[in-house]
C-alpha cells in the first residue's frame, strides 16, 4: 500500500476503463486506490454497464464509497442515448439499491445559458429531468437529481428544476496561471455558480464537478495556456493550494481526475488525456504528493 495515499479529496472524477462505446469492458473497476483518495466518486455516463459494475465493485471490496451516477445524453439523437443509459441506471438501482448512491446527474456538457437557443435546449433537459424523477418515483427511491454543466453555462430553468448543480471550473482553460489557479477557482465558483443558485427558489446545492490541472500535452501547441504549462509541477501547485483550502471552507468538489484516459488523447489530443493523478496503468505519477489534510 502506498503510504502517500489517503483520503484528502472531497470527491474524485472517475471514468472506469472500458466504459466507452463501442469498446466496452466487463471487468470490475479497481476502486482500491481511488477509495484511498476519496469516499466519493462521480461517473459521467452509464454505457457499458458501468453503474452496475462500480456498485458491484463497491459491494465486493466493501470500500466505503458513495457514487454520483451519470447519464450523458446526445442532443441530436432524439433521446436514444439518454433512454439507453436511464435503463442501465434503473437496472443497477433495482439490483444494488441506493445505499451507495449520492445522486443522479441527468446531463453533462454545455448549453448556451439563458438565450433563446439555450432555453430551447433547456426544454430537452427539463423533459429528461422529469422523466428521471418519474422513473425514480416508480422505483420508490429518493435520490437527488442534478445537472452538470460548464461553470458559466447553467441555464436558470434547468438549475431551478434540480436538487443540485455540478459546475466544471477549470483555471487551465481560463488561461489562469498555476500560482493563481486555486484562488481563481474558488472565486469563480462562488461568484458564478453559488451566487446564481442563491437567486433561485429551490436553492440547489452546488458542487464543483471538475477542477484540476493537466500534466502534459500530446503536442507542443497545447502545452501552455499562456501563463503556465501543463506539467506535474504545476498540478502539484494546484493540489497544494486548492485541496485543503476547499476542504476547510466546505466546498464540495470532484477533483479532475483520478487517472489519465488514453481514449481522450486518441480522440482529442492536446492535454485532454493527461489530467490524472495516476497514469493510465493506475500507478501514481512520479512527483505527485497527495496533500496531508483529511477530506470532510
Amino acid at each position: 500500500m502506498d503510504s502517500n495515499l489517503h483520503q484528502a479529496f472531497y470527491g474524485m472524477a472517475y471514468t472506469p476503463v472500458g466504459s466507452q462505446l463501442p469498446n466496452c469492458g466487463n471487468s470490475l473497476p479497481l476502486l482500491t486506490d481511488v477509495g484511498r483518495l476519496s469516499q466519493r466518486i462521480r461517473l459521467y455516463g452509464a454505457d457499458c454497464n458501468q453503474s452496475a459494475l462500480v456498485l458491484e465493485a463497491i459491494k465486493q471490496t466493501k470500500v466505503d464509497m458513495t457514487v454520483w451516477l451519470g447519464n450523458y445524453p446526445i442532443a441530436t439523437d432524439n433521446g436514444t442515448a439518454y433512454q439507453r443509459q436511464r435503463d442501465e441506471i434503473k437496472a443497477a438501482i433495482q439490483t444494488y439499491g441506493t445505499t451507495n448512491i449520492g445522486g443522479y446527474v441527468t446531463q453533462n456538457g454545455a448549453t448556451d445559458p439563458n438565450s433563446a437557443v439555450g432555453n430551447t435546449g433547456a426544454q430537452i433537459l427539463l423533459a429528461d429531468i422529469q422523466d428521471t424523477r418519474s422513473m425514480l418515483q416508480a422505483l420508490s427511491v429518493n435520490i437527488p437529481v442534478g445537472n452538470a454543466d460548464a461553470g458559466s453555462y447553467f441555464n436558470n430553468e434547468v438549475l431551478a428544476a434540480v436538487d443540485y448543480g455540478m459546475a466544471n471550473v477549470h483555471p487551465w482553460f481560463a488561461n489562469v496561471s498555476a500560482d493563481s489557479s486555486a484562488g481563481w477557482t474558488a472565486q469563480f465558483f462562488q461568484q458564478q455558480d453559488v451566487a446564481l443558485a442563491g437567486t433561485l427558489t429551490n436553492k440547489p446545492t452546488m458542487y464543483i464537478a471538475e477542477t484540476g490541472w493537466p500534466t502534459k500535452s500530446s503536442d507542443a501547441g497545447n502545452a501552455s495556456n499562456g501563463p503556465s504549462t501543463a506539467s506535474v509541477a504545476n498540478l502539484q501547485i494546484f493540489l497544494n493550494t486548492f485541496v485543503c483550502q476547499a476542504n476547510t471552507n466546505g466546498t464540495g468538489y470532484f477533483f479532475f481526475e483520478f487517472a489519465d484516459e488514453d481514449w481522450k488523447d486518441q480522440e482529442f489530443g492536446g492535454v485532454e488525456g493527461w489530467w490524472g493523478l495516476f497514469n493510465q496503468d493506475r500507478t501514481l505519477k512520479s512527483g505527485i504528493t497527495v496533500p496531508t489534510c483529511q477530506s470532510p
